[in-house]
């Protein structure tokens, strides 16, 4: 899933730097991702895994870091 995550990002977060540097555990605001960005990486995400983010997941912290997409997304599509 992490492969496919960063995939989304480096297409859709306009981030001004290699998702490959980028920790699990990296804030993607501080390294560049803006509000507009989240919202084409979250429609890009519910695009690749055919689920849709509850509105209790349409929160910054949803979006924060790879980690924390992995989660949400975890919390989706189940184990």
């Amino acid at each position: 899933m992490d492969e496919m995550i960063r995939a989304v990002l480096a297409e859709h977060g306009r981030l001004p730097v290699d998702v490959a540097t980028i920790r699990d555990d990296d804030d993607l605001y501080q390294a560049g991702m803006t509000s507009h960005a989240t919202v084409n990486v979250m429609l890009a995400l519910e695009d690749e895994l055919d689920v849709e983010f509850p509105e209790s997941m349409l929160r910054k912290s949803t979006f924060e870091s790879i980690t924390s997409i992995r989660t949400a997304l975890s919390e989706l599509t189940g184990p």
